[in-house]
């Protein structure tokens, strides 16, 4: 792969347009042959439960539960930050497929080396 790339996503139901927006961009930079990731923060560990994606539709995208499927069978990575998971009690057995829940270390090791990011 010619690189890595990094989105850290904030948002989920509290702000569907920028939810939306990171997944369009993770789509682009995997489709440009990055390895790319998806960081889900704060309000985004949301995004990992099952169903949640499915109520997200802002006008003029694809709707976020395509975004996201369509990302992860391209190869995209998505973690979700363990402390902010379990802050908001979430079932880890209610998971999206392909979601991976990790600690900070986790995400540090992945952009070690030279990997230009993204926040929303």
């Amino acid at each position: 792969m010619a690189g890595k790339f990094c989105i850290n996503l904030t948002c989920s139901t509290d702000n569907t347009d920028r939810a939306t927006v990171a997944f369009v961009v993770a789509n682009a930079a995997v489709a440009s042959d990055k390895d790319t990731l998806v960081f889900l923060s704060i309000e985004a560990v949301r995004l990992s439960q099952k169903g949640v994606a499915e109520n997200i539709h802002e006008e003029g995208f694809a709707p976020l539960k395509d975004l996201m499927t369509s990302f992860l069978e391209a190869g995209g990575k998505i973690f979700v930050c363990s402390p902010c998971f379990k802050k908001r009690k979430l079932d880890e057995n209610n998971l999206v497929e392909g979601t991976l829940i990790v600690g900070g270390a986790k995400l540090v090791e992945f952009m070690s080396e030279s990997c230009p990011s993204l926040s929303y």
